[in-house]
């Protein structure tokens, strides 16, 4: 019995499936332990329930004619736990509406929204990354121009200056979608959904151009950036009302496509409630997008653990000169701040600070479209995206 393939998780192909005229395809399995841990059990457990309402690439192994584009409408399930006795029993149901294999369909990004409401009269950049092996990319009559960044699983298109009010398509072959895309990882498994609880020392954000941990000293996030064929680490302090989060306390998902995910910090205040940390990660992105609250209004800060010389640029701050990884490192908001003694952000009696962080990498030779004000624009302009399957 092959692979079944559900989007980001895989279970075992089951031998029999029922479909209607509508192209509706009722699919059901279960999973053991032993021969699986009762971890993998779990864990494909809640893959399969937490798939709900997702477009996801559905490849069969043994059934190839059957591969393609589905949108899971309903997913349900029962747990029969009795580790105690060595048994762990899960069994799952999943309704696949079919769309179309990848040479029926069109993949459509719908880019919507406005740009960033901003002290600096910025109109910023429309930008775009479909997966690196899309191809018939489409906007209309206006062509946008392309540049490339090499990630941790190879090269990725980014499309510069897509017109307004247009949705991009462009298709791409079902086993090749899930590539470069954002992914949430918790304790070794990548999450599936946002039902997935998260561990809040133990989660990573990843779109092989940018990851970000969590850091239990010397810091509170670690910022990764993937240059020069390996990743470049810079520790980053969030500060709040000059208490330095040297942990925070839980972590949940609000968002998690392949597009884009988003994660939620919290973290307890003696005396006034909590402080919040909403990250966001698009894919091809060269930074970590930040919205960091507070309940009282006071000061806000995120800066470098190790301080660095930095220029003040109005709407951003970037290292003077290159570090030692050949890069420099970067951080702005879209409303007035002061910028911090160590190299970041500081913003006084305010409830919120938004943010990014980041590389330019390259330093003082980076590419067009990696530049310190191509990222500020980038950074204005990054349109909300959705991806849906319409036919060709």
């Amino acid at each position: 019995m092959g692979d079944l393939t559900i989007g980001r998780y895989v279970v075992r192909e089951t031998w029999e499936i029922a479909e209607t005229g509508a192209g509706v395809l009722q699919v059901s399995g279960r999973e053991v332990m032993p021969p699986l841990t009762r971890a993998e059990v779990v864990y494909r457990y809640e893959a399969a329930l937490g798939s709900q309402g997702l477009m996801v690439p559905v490849i069969w192994e043994d059934k190839p004619e059957r591969s393609g584009y589905y949108t899971v409408s309903s997913a349900s399930g029962d747990l029969m736990d009795r580790a105690a006795e060595g048994v762990v029993v899960a069994s799952w149901k999943l309704a696949l509406a079919r769309h179309g294999s990848d040479t029926d369909v069109d993949l459509e990004s719908r880019l919507t929204g406005a740009v960033r409401a901003n002290d600096f009269s910025l109109t910023g950049e429309r930008w775009h990354c479909p997966p690196p092996a899309h191809y018939a990319y489409y906007t209309g009559s206006t062509i946008p121009s392309t540049m490339t960044r090499t990630g941790s699983e190879g090269a990725l298109t980014v499309y510069r200056g897509v017109p307004a009010n247009v949705s991009p398509r462009w298709g791409c072959a079902v086993d090749e979608y899930l590539e470069g895309r954002v992914r949430i990882l918790s304790v070794g498994y990548e999450r599936v959904g946002v039902g997935h609880s998260l561990e809040a020392t133990d989660w990573e954000l990843n779109n092989t151009l940018v990851r970000v941990r969590p850091l239990l000293s010397g810091g509170t996030l670690e910022i990764a950036a993937y240059t020069g064929g390996a990743w470049r680490t810079k520790a980053w302090w969030v500060d709040v009302g000059g208490t330095q989060v040297a942990r925070f306390e839980a972590a949940t998902i609000l968002r998690n496509d392949p597009e884009m995910c988003v994660i939620r910090l919290t973290e307890h205040r003696a005396t006034v409630g909590r402080a919040v940390l909403d990250l966001t990660l698009r894919r091809g992105s060269r930074f970590v997008e930040g919205y960091l609250q507070r309940g009282d209004s006071g000061t806000l800060n995120v800066y470098l653990a190790s301080a660095e010389s930095m220029t003040d640029s109005t709407s951003y701050v970037v290292k003077t000169t290159n570090d030692g990884d050949g890069n420099r490192a970067i951080a702005g908001s879209a409303r007035n701040f002061d910028p911090h003694a160590n190299g970041g952000l500081s913003k006084t009696s305010t409830t919120w600070l938004d943010f990014y962080a980041g590389v330019v990498a390259g330093g003082g030779s980076a590419a067009s479209g990696d530049q310190a004000t191509n990222l500020r624009d980038q950074y204005i302009a990054a349109m909300p995206e959705t991806t849906v399957a319409v036919r060709r």
